[in-house]
């Protein structure tokens, strides 16, 4: 998947929302670089599909439910148990809900701040300690979207903002033992939950006139920058948020000259 070639033989990842999407190709490249590698998700079977071509001593499939703090601590006990330790960790599980603040549910604003940040502050309450042993790496997946906004989706930025702002914080948090933390936002990426949207035409050029690339990004756009990130090549980057977005960000908004 990536032209580079890490250190990551020896090191052992947890990636959550593994089972389809950049989780998926973050973990398969991970995988592909020598690394060991538990992927969480809610289904058995789409964790078992992102690793089964690759050495079944290398990883580890479990069905986690990522919003409930004795699922998550269990996981990461589970995952040392095997493994005996844990260098990186990739907060990726995410979800999103239209909003609009007329006919906005509170049930919606639950779901999408325990999937997109309730859980990334459970999952490091469970594996700092562990990152601090190893001197490790935390890396969220959050979006453009938590940088700048978009139509009907205020409760999505905002959760995503926070990822933000709070991986910044625990950067400052980390630093001294040694734990480097990091954001990778992407933009509108294809995948099969997206896929539709792509294929419908109006939508697809109105998308790819903000792209300064002139394409949706693909999971494996995502683990690439992931696997640097991550790496001691970025071992003096931490408390960043980097865009992977085509230039998506670039754009003050003007459309594109015709």
């Amino acid at each position: 998947m990536a032209w580079a070639t890490y250190p990551y033989a020896g090191t052992v990842v947890l990636v959550t929302g593994a089972g389809s999407g950049i989780g998926r190709a973050i973990a398969r490249a991970f995988l592909e670089q020598g690394a060991s590698v538990a992927v969480l998700g809610r289904t058995q079977q789409t964790l078992l599909d992102a690793v089964n071509d690759f050495p079944a001593e290398r990883s580890l499939a479990l069905v986690t439910d990522v919003t409930s703090r004795p699922a998550v601590e269990t996981a990461v006990d589970a995952i040392i148990g095997r493994f005996g330790r844990l260098d990186v960790v990739v907060s990726n599980a995410g979800t999103s809900e239209p909003s609009d603040i007329a006919s906005f549910e509170d049930d919606a604003w639950e779901r999408m701040r325990g999937v997109n940040l309730d859980s990334l502050i459970t999952l490091v309450r469970a594996s700092a300690p562990a990152l601090k042993a190893t001197r490790g790496n935390l890396v969220a997946i959050s979006s453009v979207s938590g940088i700048r906004g978009d139509w009907k989706q205020f409760a999505y930025n905002a959760t995503k903002g926070a990822v933000n702002a709070l991986v910044q914080s625990l950067a400052l948090d980390l630093g001294e033992f040694g734990v480097r933390a990091n954001v990778i936002a992407p933009a509108f990426t294809a995948s099969r939950l997206t896929q539709a949207r792509l294929d419908d035409p109006n939508f697809s050029a109105r998308l790819l006139d903000r792209v300064a690339l002139g394409r949706a990004a693909t999971p494996a756009d995502i683990a690439r920058a992931v696997l640097f990130i991550a790496s001691p090549d970025a071992g003096y980057i931490t408390g960043a948020i980097l865009p992977v977005d085509g230039g998506t960000t670039a754009s003050a908004g003007t459309p594109r000259p015709v």
